[in-house]
């Protein structure tokens, strides 16, 4: 039976006397002052056995997910801080004979929803407005992109991956189904090499119609074998599963066709840039290079703390985000902030104001948008302060992407995804305060 907390403490648990230490016992603190916490971790480990072996506590679940993103650790190297480390040990309030493996700590911190680590952020955001250390009162916003681990996307590198896929799929099959197939997998490797080399379409299109045609033999096999699956009633395969990664399939040699065949352009919001990470958008931000993830909207204020965050589908104008942020804002704080600050992506005549018109009293954007500095704030100082203010955003989000995790998204599949975001910023949170001292 799974416990809330661990209730006994192991005689080898020690603090040593270091800067570190004096973060995780104040986080440690306020851990221990939240128990509603647990509640909500409970509510996601509750689909756990409930007979043989206890497993770890919520309590321990919660803090293993916090050391993992602060010390940007795998799992194999986490269960080792768990056996090794006094300071993590004691933090984690875990047995160094009793710790758990790697498997069991991905498991288990894999199972809190995105949901829960959001409304974990929140609560301590709500806490430090209690406590004083975050007003709302000034309010900076920006967007930035958290990329997915993926290879840079191309057509020919993806029908391949399809066509893995599919005689993987294909094998798994063959002891339930009677299949016959051709394995064209090291065909396919010679051609998408081919073309990934060719300098010119003329080049790459006879070793894009090759692999066009072995994936489309492999296609027409897997769909023959998943209707002969679906009428014998099989329930021990993942039949949506390989519905899913038919579908996927099937677009990239529509785009791949449309592309090298008929030469023909591909919306953004159309392609497919990945079979593993299939939820990845194509984010192009100004003149800079094209990034593969997702795009996030900030909220920070003067402590430096993250007051929120929102994780995008698509590529969104920065325009459209600003009303909603503070909106979103009001409801957290509970009133609007006295003044927004925000770069030149924001700034258009309808933010302005539509921001004046919630209550907001000084609004800056880093840009004019036709906009003179006197019809934004009656005094330049004033605009220049602000102007300083926004910046420190930007060094929010390098602290966030450098030392949490930020950057590229490690953990697979959307949830995943956007657990591990809103965990890097409630952990990127908990030491921003715990080393205000």
């Amino acid at each position: 039976m799974r416990q809330r907390h661990t209730t006994q403490g192991s005689i080898f648990w020690f603090r040593p006397e270091h800067e570190i230490g004096d973060y995780l016992a104040k986080i440690d603190e306020w851990l221990n002052g939240t128990p509603s916490l647990l509640d909500w971790v409970e509510k996601d480990l509750k689909s756990s056995q409930s007979r043989g072996r206890p497993g770890m506590s919520c309590d321990q679940v919660l803090r293993a997910a916090l050391v993992l993103q602060y010390r940007q650790c795998s799992y194999r190297e986490l269960e080792f801080l768990m056996r090794d480390s006094l300071s993590f040990q004691h933090f984690c309030r875990i047995d160094p004979f009793k710790a758990p493996g790697k498997s069991t700590l991905a498991a288990n911190i894999a199972a809190i929803r995105p949901a829960t680590w959001r409304k974990m952020n929140r609560c301590f955001i709500q806490d430090m407005k209690v406590r004083g250390f975050e007003t709302g009162e000034r309010m900076r916003v920006d967007s930035t992109v958290a990329e997915t681990h993926i290879l840079f996307p191309t057509d020919s590198k993806l029908l391949y991956d399809g066509l893995r896929m599919m005689v993987r799929t294909l094998k798994r099959l063959k002891g339930i189904v009677s299949i016959n197939y051709a394995n064209h997998s090291r065909r396919a490797k010679r051609h998408w090499f081919a073309a990934a080399m060719a300098k010119t379409d003329e080049q790459r299109y006879p070793h894009y119609r090759s692999l066009l045609q072995d994936v489309e033999e492999t296609r027409l096999v897997l769909i023959a074998a998943l209707e002969t699956l679906k009428k014998q009633g099989d329930s021990a395969t993942d039949i949506g599963a390989v519905d899913a990664l038919l579908e996927l399939v099937a677009r990239v040699m529509s785009q791949a066709t449309k592309r090298i065949v008929l030469g023909e352009s591909v919306r953004a919001d159309e392609k497919v840039v990945s079979l593993h990470e299939s939820h990845t958008d194509i984010i192009l931000k100004g003149g800079r290079d094209v990034q593969f993830g997702h795009k996030l909207n900030l909220c920070t204020g003067t402590s430096g703390l993250v007051t929120d965050i929102t994780i995008e589908r698509g590529n969104p104008a920065d325009q459209s985000r600003l009303l909603p942020m503070l909106g979103r804002h009001r409801h957290l704080f509970g009133a609007v902030p006295e003044a927004v600050a925000t770069d030149g992506g924001y700034a258009t005549n309808d933010n302005y104001h539509g921001a004046k018109s919630m209550g907001v009293i000084t609004v800056a954007f880093d840009k004019m948008a036709r906009l003179n500095v006197e019809d934004q704030i009656s005094n330049n100082w004033l605009y220049r302060e602000l102007r300083r203010f926004r910046a420190g955003i930007e060094a929010n989000i390098s602290y966030l992407k450098r030392c949490f995790r930020l950057a590229r998204i490690l953990w697979k599949g959307w949830r995943n995804f956007q657990s591990s975001v809103y965990l890097s910023v409630f952990t990127h949170n908990l030491i921003v305060w715990a080393r205000s001292g």
